[in-house]
């Protein structure tokens, strides 16, 4: 998908880890700088249920209300980790900021898009890219979202 997208990325080797935390020490940079991938489950009425692939900053939190408010939803959640790896065509720690799933909508908060190094597990725990903020955003088309709460501890 990147090379038919005529995007510059790079591929990174490292051993095998799932943590952000971790992972990006592994890999040589700051937390803010990796992607944080987490699939949601929103319920906007009793009878209507969406997922949502919430990407922040690796350093931040997915501020919940804020997903809630975003989808005028009664409740908003993380999603079974069945129902992730489904839609995710992932396990965790492994995944990527894109949905390939009709049924999982992908938000990004701004300063994902923002970044010019852009890092994440690449589907294995063993290999990540990196890419430039903006070519994420070109290449995935997210909904671009302020949904990124405090730093985390």
């Amino acid at each position: 998908m990147l090379d038919t997208s005529s995007v510059g990325y790079k591929l990174i080797d490292h051993e095998p880890e799932g943590t952000t935390e971790a992972v990006s020490a592994l890999r040589g940079h700051p937390t803010s700088e990796a992607a944080k991938c987490i699939v949601l489950r929103v319920k906007v009425d009793r009878r209507t249920t969406r997922h949502v692939l919430a990407v922040v900053p690796g350093d931040r939190r997915v501020d919940l209300d804020a997903v809630r408010a975003l989808f005028a939803a009664r409740y908003v959640g993380f999603s079974d980790a069945e129902t992730a790896e489904r839609l995710a065509r992932a396990i965790p720690g492994t995944v990527l900021p894109f949905s390939f799933d009709p049924g999982l909508e992908l938000v990004a908060d701004p300063e994902v898009v923002s970044r010019p190094r852009l890092y994440f597990n690449a589907a294995r725990l063993d290999r990540s890219l990196c890419l430039s903020g903006a070519d994420y955003a070109r290449v995935a088309r997210p909904r671009v979202e302020p949904i990124a709460g405090p730093a985390a501890e």
